[in-house]
């Protein structure tokens, strides 16, 4: 099975037979030993040191589908390496790119899109209140906003209400984690341990949302509740909403409150707060466990892994794009 694959250490990959060979180097240049890697157990990878390669290795990869993810020292996502398109149909972009003109049509997509990603939210909530963190105040809050998105006009109005929704809901996290204090949400730089895990696990399923929309026919730079921007797949920004609750917010309140991750684990800097090379291996671990977590799919009839809950619900929009059936977001039910 083909599985993501992450590269915390500097180092040199290099094509090997059908083989990837990954040879770790330090500051001073000395290498260590070598880890090879089946190219048939890649899904993509995930790059946190500098990586040493040549166009003969992007090449290969770019024939094994395989799509790499560049974090800087800072753990900010500076960019990915995407093979080329294989299922850009025509149909799918002019379709795509009409629903996105059309403000009916746009708001309806927009619309459903946080109507999921509140729904998932709530959902947390929820499990937490039923186990005695008073969060009522949260809930309603975010309740009443909720009943606001079928009065929006505008995509202005939307991400104001989307904004505000994830402000009481970091609201609630001081009520759900122990141990740590967020105190608001707080992006650029992080200023703590908890801010400091939203902003790497973000990205992360940012990430994971711009890999699943590659293998459909969307295209992923055009969205329907971000505003498309320069140099951005926007569409994998959308996805995200819906899909943070259940994969990023589940796993920090996983690491922080079974004491997988503490205060050492993260340095505290004039720039911000950031995880230790230690803590991002932790949380990478998690996060990957996360994602081969498996659900019963009440349509489908059969167990599907989270991570493709996420492709499921491209096809999704890919279907209300085509007209074949209408969008309905991804909502938990467990």
């Amino acid at each position: 099975m083909r599985s993501s694959k992450y590269l915390f250490n500097p180092g040199r990959m290099e094509r090997r037979d059908h083989t990837l060979k990954f040879t770790p180097v330090d500051a001073e240049g000395r290498e260590g030993a070598p880890k090879f890697i089946p190219v048939e157990q890649v899904d993509d990878l995930y790059v946190f040191g500098s990586l040493q390669a040549n166009s003969a290795l992007f090449n290969f990869l770019g024939k094994q589908r395989i799509n790499v993810h560049f974090f800087d020292y800072y753990e900010h996502y500076t960019g990915s390496f995407m093979a080329k398109d294989y299922l850009l149909a025509g149909k799918m972009q002019v379709e795509q790119t009409s629903h996105y003109l059309s403000v009916a049509k746009r708001l309806t997509l927009a619309r459903s899109i946080l109507d999921g990603a509140s729904f998932n939210i709530l959902k947390n909530l929820r499990y937490y209140a039923n186990r005695d963190r008073d969060l009522d105040d949260v809930m309603g809050e975010i309740v009443a906003l909720q009943g606001e998105l079928v009065k929006c006009a505008d995509f202005g109005e939307l991400m104001g209400i989307e904004g505000n929704i994830r402000k009481a809901y970091y609201r609630g996290f001081d009520e759900i984690i122990t141990g740590f204090e967020m105190g608001g949400r707080e992006k650029q730089p992080p200023s703590n341990e908890v801010n400091a895990l939203v902003s790497f696990g973000n990205m992360m399923c940012y990430t994971l949302c711009l890999g699943m929309i590659y293998h459909t026919q969307l295209n992923p730079t055009i969205s329907f509740l971000h505003e498309p921007g320069t140099r951005r797949y926007s569409l994998a920004l959308d996805l995200a909403e819906i899909f943070k609750p259940l994969l990023v917010d589940r796993t920090i309140f996983k690491v922080l409150n079974k004491g997988m991750l503490g205060k050492s684990d993260f340095e505290q800097r004039a720039d911000g707060c950031f995880l230790k090379d230690k803590g991002r291996k932790v949380f990478a671990k998690a996060w990957d466990e996360r994602l081969k977590e498996t659900i019963q799919h009440r349509s489908l009839g059969r167990k599907v892994m989270y991570k493709n809950l996420v492709k499921l619900e491209a096809y999704k929009i890919s279907k209300h794009c085509l007209g074949i059936q209408q969008y309905e977001p991804f909502k938990m039910w467990w």
